[in-house]
């Protein structure tokens, strides 16, 4: 019979008590669960390594403000011009203000704004994020606010299997456009969790680092009147901001024309006018313009002019300034001008370029001492005659150079 044939070829004549035993076998299918025992304790390691739910956050090997494999995108031609225009369907006036907004963008920097609540700079963020669109957030700092608040934190979820694990939650700085309103409120750890975001462009959570998605952009507001209950920022920090925008109060006619787009139904809605990968491709392009030798020898002359310690430092800084601007400052002046002068148009940078920025690049970068801080000089004060000078030595050489 064939049940008896497997017993004499499983075991000799002794094994035939034990063959009632050989149906027990097929129950080595319990075999398989020695394998579930050690993926369990696996399972958490996965999400450590990489996030296993969708994230907006890129690979690691993927570096910054580098466009993803394959052929560079083709940026569309940037205009200055156009920007404002898309803007000012709804921003009324501060056409300064939005120009030196966009021209941080481009350089690849940040902003800080200063001026008294109500003046409409969350909306031009969030206007300048709907003509380039790009993701915006608004993040109230409040002294309260933790770090996980900004740049996320890992939670425990559970998959459709049963398994939990530790996934990473991104917070709000993962957008293209940040807002940090009012962030001299925020406590010194919060500030240098956005100095990371700002410095290096990655966040740093349970010690595993994300890399922000480019173009990353912040724009800070602080309020010069009430200082109470604040945490005035560090040099350091404030350093980090390529432009220190002044926010001034409106004209009467700018009153009038705020009255009329926002007191009634109608909405105005700006035309979306480049991409995220054309604004990536054009902060590339702007590194690319050229200044001539005599210019970056103005700006370094510029940045030297700041410090009171300098041999050839003007009277008006040795008097009234304690520090000048750092190395940084230097940077902030070439890249910006370099970024107007791609958003007018022009193959160079001029010395008009360097006009227009250096005050927004360096007016945060010069400390006053007592005695410019008793009789009220403004680091623009300083700043222009500086550049007065300045001016004359580049028109001075090119004639000298042209006879």
């Amino acid at each position: 019979m064939t049940p008896s044939e497997p017993i004499p070829a499983g075991a000799p004549a002794a094994a035939g008590p034990t063959a009632p035993t050989a149906p027990i076998a097929p129950t080595a299918p319990i075999a398989p669960t020695a394998p579930i025992a050690p993926t369990a304790p696996t399972a958490p390691v996965a999400p450590v390594d990489a996030p296993a739910t969708p994230s907006p956050l890129p690979s690691r090997a993927a570096p910054r403000n580098e466009p993803p494999p394959g052929q560079r995108p083709s940026v569309a031609r940037v205009s200055l011009e156009r920007l404002r225009r898309e803007i000012g369907k709804v921003i009324v006036g501060n056409h300064e203000v939005v120009e030196q907004v966009l021209i941080t963008l481009f350089a690849g920097g940040h902003a800080l704004l200063e001026g008294v609540p109500g003046l409409g700079k969350t909306l031009l963020v969030r206007t300048v994020a709907d003509v380039l669109q790009q993701r915006f957030r608004r993040i109230q700092f409040t002294p309260d606010l933790m770090p996980a608040d900004i740049i996320g934190t890992k939670l425990i979820r559970e998959d459709e299997s049963g398994r939990r694990a530790f996934a990473f939650e991104p917070g709000p700085l993962f957008a293209n456009l940040i807002l940090a309103d009012e962030i001299n409120r925020a406590t010194a750890k919060t500030q240098s969790a956005l100095l990371e975001a700002m410095a290096e462009g990655t966040v740093t959570s349970c010690g595993e680092t994300y890399i922000l998605t480019p173009p990353f952009f912040v724009m800070a507001t602080q309020n010069p009147i009430e200082m109470e209950g604040t945490y005035p920022l560090p040099e350091a920090q404030v350093d980090r901001f390529m432009f220190k925008v002044l926010v001034d109060l409106p004209s009467r006619e700018m009153l009038e024309g705020i009255l009329e787009r926002t007191t009634g139904n109608e909405t105005a809605r700006p035309e979306p006018v480049l991409t995220g990968e054309e604004i990536v491709a054009a902060q590339r392009l702007v590194r690319d313009v050229p200044i001539a030798k005599h210019l970056r020898e103005a700006i370094a002359t510029l940045i030297l002019a700041t410090q009171p310690k300098a041999q050839n430092a003007p009277p008006p800084v040795k008097r009234y300034v304690a520090y000048g601007s750092s190395p940084r400052g230097l940077q902030s002046v070439a890249l910006a001008a370099k970024a107007l002068a791609f958003l007018k148009g022009q193959n160079h940078v001029s010395f008009e370029e360097i006009k227009a920025v250096a005050r927004p690049a360096l007016r945060h970068r010069l400390i006053m001492n007592f005695e410019g801080e008793a009789e009220g000089v403004a680091p623009d004060e300083i700043i222009g005659k500086i550049l007065a000078q300045i001016e004359t030595q580049v028109v001075m050489g090119k004639a000298a150079a042209a006879g």
